[in-house]
């Protein structure tokens, strides 16, 4: 079920399609100043060192750096929203072309979004790490 909170991050999702990833800031601005913010890669260097978890809203911009110096955008999109309560889940799917090596990874993609008010307390997302770091082998 859709509500207020996903009608929110369906925003964000439109504009990070829409731009194929360099709306950064649109991300940036619905943060909390204190966030659990976690990578199902947990930072692996073997091509996913950006994914490290944070935990203040100053850090992520280098989550954001990171992927875009790595990866380029091919496809993104969102199938599902499921709200609850202050939880968010966005469903869909993603597809990254490694800048370094050219391999393609693609993955069906899981992201689960906490609020408190209207800002953003907690993020995990999730996804095929083993296809991640197979795209960024040479």
């Amino acid at each position: 079920m859709a509500g207020p909170l996903s009608d929110r991050l369906k925003a964000c999702y439109d504009q990070w399609i829409e731009t194929r990833g360099q709306s950064s800031e649109t991300w940036m601005a619905i943060l909390a100043d204190r966030i659990e913010f976690r990578s199902i890669a947990m930072g692996d260097p073997h091509g996913a060192a950006f994914t490290g978890p944070r935990s203040e809203r100053s850090e992520i911009k280098s989550y954001f750096d990171g992927l875009l110096a790595e990866w380029e955008m091919v496809a993104f999109r969102i199938d599902h929203y499921i709200e609850d309560g202050d939880m968010v889940a966005a469903v869909g799917w993603n597809a990254w072309r490694n800048k370094a090596t050219g391999k393609l990874f693609e993955s069906p993609k899981v992201d689960i979004w906490r609020f408190e008010g209207d800002k953003v307390v907690a993020f995990s997302e999730f996804y095929d790490t083993a296809r991640i770091f197979a795209a960024a082998t040479a």
